[in-house]
């Protein structure tokens, strides 16, 4: 292959560009969606209806379904179309090792930064807080999910920040072994309330290790509900 201009050479690269851009962007909306509770587990996602919601083409969705079975929130099965993933009890057990390495290390770095700011982290506690009262388990559960997302982002890595909207989403899969009661959520809540008060007196060993508690609980938690489902 000859070099040349490089407008040329990249010309027709531009469609693709953008048409790979949109899926993206497609596949975050969904990927929030999913994050939220609004699809659930075994939840199948229509072409023609998410096709029309969104004002993109069926061959883009294509592609944004194709990103969310790389990153394993979906599954395509013949002759039936794309569905929301159901996960598996080891699932569980390599997510929460995922999420107590990054979350417990993003808690480690915040320990470097000046300045350090939990507006987040306070401002999703109270989200929670207020669909307690209101007693809307999973908007409890869809505020938790944005505190933890808010606890990554104090490492001040995006990337890390990225790497745990994907895990995040595919925890939320999980959430339907516990049908949203507030037997498993309500105790969270005084969780995250003592953690973020670890962190504002800079007490970042006993935040982390209140976290790698939280999440050990979680897990054994959610491995009870999934082996319960799972026994006839």
């Amino acid at each position: 292959m000859t070099s040349g201009d490089p407008s040329a050479v990249l010309a027709g690269d531009r469609s693709a560009l953008a048409r790979a851009g949109t899926a993206e962007r497609v596949a975050q909306i969904l990927r929030q969606r999913i994050a939220e509770g609004v699809f659930l587990p075994g939840t199948r996602l229509a072409e023609p209806a998410i096709s029309s919601a969104l004002g993109v083409s069926r061959n883009t969705l294509r592609e944004a379904f194709q990103l969310l079975a790389h990153e394993r929130l979906a599954v395509r099965e013949l002759n039936r179309g794309v569905f929301v993933r159901e996960l598996t009890g080891p699932d569980i057990v390599d997510l929460y090792r995922i999420r107590r390495m990054v979350e417990c290390a993003a808690v480690r770095e915040a320990a470097d930064r000046d300045g350090l700011v939990l507006t987040a982290l306070v401002d999703a506690l109270a989200e929670g807080k207020q669909a307690a009262r209101d007693e809307d388990w999973q908007a409890v559960g869809t505020a938790s999910i944005r505190w933890h997302q808010a606890l990554s982002e104090l490492s001040g890595s995006d990337r890390v920040a990225g790497t745990m909207r994907q895990v995040l989403a595919e925890t939320r899969l999980f959430f339907v072994l516990t049908e949203n009661t507030q037997a498993f959520f309500e105790p969270y809540l005084a969780r995250h309330e003592k953690i973020i008060g670890h962190l504002r007196r800079r007490r970042f060993d006993l935040a982390e290790q209140a976290l790698e508690r939280y999440l050990r609980d979680a897990e054994r938690q959610l491995l009870a509900a999934y082996h319960r489902r799972e026994t006839p």
